[in-house]
C-alpha cells in the first residue's frame, strides 16, 4: 500500500526496482479484475480527490502558478474523466468483440474456422506526467486513468514542475485503490530523469505515454523503439494549431474573431498543447485591424523557469527571421512572467521558413499570417507538419470553396474545427487528441476520450476454442 517516493528527491535504483516490481506483480490480478470493479476503483479515486480538493488545488496553485479557478475546473475534468472511462469499460465497450462462426462454404476456397476476436490488457504502463495540466495530464490524468481502466498497472514518472502535489495525489490514489480492493502495487510513482529512463528500458514495462516537448518526447520515443523488445510509445509532442480565416468570415466578423483569438492563444499563458500559434487572414483584413487595436492580457507567470527559457528561445528564433515583425507586445516583469506578444508575417514567408514558423512556441505568443490569394491557403496547409488541431473560420457562402483546404487539413490534423476554437478538448467518445508526427508518435491513437483506452489493449483471436475456455464477451452465439 506504500507509494514511493515519499519525498521530492529523485528515486534511487532500489526504489525504482521496488515500484516496477510491485506494478508488474499486480499485472495478472488487475487484468483479471472485472471491468465493473475497476470502474468502482476509478470512481473511488475520483471521490477521494474531490474530498481533498481544497488542499490539492492550493498545492497546485503554489507549485504551478495557475489560478484557483483554472485548477478547480481542471480537477472537475479529471474526476469526471476517471468516472467516465470506468463506466466505458464497465459496459464492455472497450473490448470490441467480433465472432465469425465456422463456415464450410466460405468463398475464399477453403472453409472458415470459428474465429473470435477480443482484446487483452498490454501490461505495465509507464506514464511520463505532463507539466501544463497538474491534474488532467499528470498523476491522475488521462493516461493513468485510461491505462487503469484498460486493466493495466501504472507507474507514473513525476513531473518536476509540481512534485509535492504529485506525491500527495499519488499517496491518495494508492490508498483509494487499496481501499477499493485493487491489488497492491497497481499504481505508484517514481521521480527523476534517470528514473524515467531506467523504467522505460525495463523489460517489464510494456507501453509508455508522454505529453510534452517534441525534443524530449522524441528522445524517449527513440529509447522505447531501440529496446531489444520495442514497446509502444504514445507521445503527444508539438503542434502550432493553425487557424484559417476566409475573406467572407473576415468581412462578416473580423473583430469578433480577433477577440476570440486573443482569448484562445493566451489561455493559460499559451501553455495549452492546443493553443493556436498561427492565425491566417487575408491582406487588409478586419481581423488584423482589430488585433492592432486590441488590448492584450497582462503577463502572468509561466509554469516553470525552464518553460519560460524555452519560450524565450523559440520566440527569439521567430523574431530573428527577415519578414517577421512584432505587431503587439506586453512585456513580462519577472523571471516567470513572459511577454504576451503577437507577430506578423506572410504566407509566402511561412512556406519559405517552415522549420521555424511551423514549430510550436509553447507560451503566450502567436503569429498572424496574411495571404493575398485564397489559393495560398491550401499551399500553406500542405506545408504543415502533423497537427493536433486545425481550424477554419468561414461563412455559409464559403462551404463550396474550401473543400481543397479542409481536405488537406484533414490529412494533417487529428481534429479539424469549423468556427470554433481548439483550446477546449472535450472528454467524450468521439474525441481524437492526436495526429500525424510531431503531434503524436502514434497516429492511430488519442490521449483524450474513451478511445484513449484502446492504446493499452491488444487484439487476440481464439480459433476453434471451447466456449468454457473463451472470455465471456466472445463465448456466446452472437453473429459476427
Amino acid at each position: 500500500m506504500t507509494n514511493t517516493p515519499t519525498q521530492t528527491t529523485d528515486s534511487t535504483p532500489a526504489q525504482i526496482e521496488a515500484r516496477v516490481a510491485a506494478a508488474h506483480g499486480a499485472t495478472t490480478t488487475w487484468a483479471a479484475t472485472p471491468a465493473a470493479e475497476r470502474a468502482l476503483a476509478l470512481a473511488h479515486m475520483a471521490d477521494v480527490l474531490n474530498e481533498h480538493a481544497d488542499e490539492l488545488i492550493d498545492l497546485a496553485a503554489e507549485e504551478s502558478h495557475l489560478t484557483i479557478g483554472r485548477l478547480r475546473g481542471e480537477l472537475v475534468r479529471t474526476t469526471f474523466q476517471l468516472r467516465y472511462l470506468g463506466e466505458y469499460v464497465a459496459a464492455g465497450r472497450h473490448l470490441d468483440p467480433v465472432v465469425d462462426h465456422a463456415d464450410p462454404d466460405w468463398p475464399m476456397g477453403a472453409p472458415r474456422p470459428d474465429l473470435r476476436r477480443t482484446h487483452l490488457p498490454l501490461g505495465l504502463v509507464l506514464n511520463f506526467a505532463a507539466g501544463n495540466f497538474p491534474f488532467a495530464f499528470s498523476i491522475p490524468g488521462t493516461d493513468t486513468a485510461s491505462a487503469l481502466a484498460a486493466g493495466c498497472p501504472v507507474v507514473v514518472k513525476i513531473h518536476p514542475g509540481h512534485p509535492r502535489l504529485s506525491i500527495r495525489i499519488g499517496d491518495l490514489m494508492t490508498t483509494a485503490l487499496h481501499d477499493a480492493g485493487a491489488p497492491d502495487g497497481v499504481f505508484g510513482t517514481i521521480a527523476g530523469v534517470d528514473a524515467g529512463i531506467t523504467a522505460l528500458t525495463d523489460p517489464r514495462v510494456r507501453a509508455a505515454t508522454f505529453t510534452g516537448s517534441t525534443r524530449g518526447g522524441r528522445a524517449l520515443f527513440d529509447v522505447a523503439s531501440s529496446r531489444p523488445d520495442p514497446i509502444p510509445f504514445f507521445g503527444e509532442l508539438g503542434s502550432v494549431n493553425p487557424v484559417f480565416v476566409t475573406a467572407a468570415a473576415d468581412r462578416a466578423r473580423g473583430a469578433e474573431i480577433a477577440e476570440q483569438y486573443v482569448t484562445s492563444f493566451t489561455l493559460g499563458m499559451g501553455q495549452f498543447c492546443t493553443s493556436p500559434g498561427l492565425l491566417i487572414v487575408p491582406d487588409g483584413s478586419a481581423t488584423l485591424a482589430a488585433l492592432e487595436r486590441t488590448t492584450l492580457p497582462d503577463p502572468a507567470p509561466m509554469l516553470t523557469a525552464s518553460m519560460r527559457a524555452g519560450f524565450d528561445r523559440a520566440v527569439g528564433e521567430v523574431t530573428a527571421l527577415d519578414g517577421v515583425n512584432t505587431l503587439r507586445c506586453v512585456d513580462g516583469d519577472s523571471e516567470l512572467a513572459a511577454a504576451v506578444q503577437l507577430h506578423r508575417t506572410t504566407a509566402a514567408r511561412v512556406v519559405e521558413a517552415p522549420e521555424t514558423l511551423l514549430q510550436e512556441c509553447f507560451g503566450p505568443s502567436s503569429v498572424v499570417v496574411t495571404y493575398a490569394d485564397p489559393g495560398e491557403l491550401a499551399t500553406l496547409a500542405a506545408a504543415l507538419p502533423g497537427q493536433l488541431t486545425a481550424t477554419v473560420h468561414g461563412e455559409e457562402s464559403d462551404i463550396d470553396d474550401v473543400h481543397s483546404l479542409t481536405d488537406v487539413l484533414a490529412r494533417k490534423a487529428g481534429r479539424v474545427l469549423w468556427n470554433q476554437w481548439p483550446t477546449g478538448v472535450s472528454v467524450t467518445d468521439a474525441q481524437h487528441h492526436g495526429g500525424p508526427y510531431p503531434a503524436s508518435t502514434a497516429i492511430h491513437t488519442t490521449s483524450v476520450g474513451a478511445k484513449a483506452i484502446a492504446r493499452f489493449l491488444r487484439p487476440i483471436t481464439y480459433q476453434n476454442f471451447p466456449a468454457r475456455l473463451l472470455p465471456p464477451e466472445v463465448a456466446g452465439e452472437q453473429p459476427g
